[in-house]
């Protein structure tokens, strides 16, 4: 889910009333937000990167025809050029979601090619659910990635569709899906 996604706080994407993020005037540094249009940003790129694993798995047909699988070692499939992409992908999944959305490397090119040449946010958005939607982006692309090494056909192009999807409405419409499940388990107290 994108590689860098983001919604934060309520269904309308603004930081709850009270709270740091809502505190903290945007752009201030030491803020406890995030500018919504960095998650938004990187989820573009993600979003494009997705749609160019799908189509490589597609078009070379490894992915999907059983029998090409089963000649193959799990090894020799991950090294596929869309394995290989969404390896990266799930690589920078894992970054967002350990190092925080505002260190991953499309938070960081945000941060220091986009951001300046805009105005500031009108409000800063909590960064806990952009970081764990990386997470869940991680966990689709890796379970991809894993079935695929061994041998299930359509796993890895149903996986990187499935993160495009995420991706793409993040991107698009501003709709985070790992932002919403991230508040949906808050709410039902099964996470901090």
């Amino acid at each position: 889910m994108s590689s860098s996604t983001q919604s934060g706080g309520a269904a309308s994407g603004s930081a709850a009333p009270g709270s740091a993020a809502a505190k903290a005037a945007p752009g201030e540094p030491g803020s406890a937000g995030v500018d919504p249009r960095g998650p938004r940003f990187a989820a573009g790129i993600t979003a494009a990167l997705l749609f160019v694993d799908v189509a490589l798995a597609l078009l070379t047909g490894s992915a999907t025809d059983g029998a090409a699988l089963a000649a193959r070692s799990p090894l020799e499939r991950l090294a596929e050029p869309a394995s290989l992409l969404l390896l990266v992908l799930f690589a920078l999944f894992v970054w967002g979601a350990s190092a925080g959305v505002r260190r991953h490397p499309f938070g960081l090119l945000f941060a220091r090619v986009v951001r300046p040449r805009l105005a500031p946010p009108e409000e800063l958005e909590p960064i806990e659910p952009p970081t764990f939607a990386q997470g869940v982006g991680a966990f689709v692309a890796g379970a991809g990635l894993v079935l695929h090494a061994f041998g299930v056909p359509w796993a890895l192009p149903i996986a990187a569709a499935a993160a495009f999807i995420a991706a793409f409405l993040n991107a698009v419409f501003a709709f985070c899906l790992g932002c919403e499940l991230y508040l949906i388990l808050r709410r039902a107290r099964l996470i901090r």
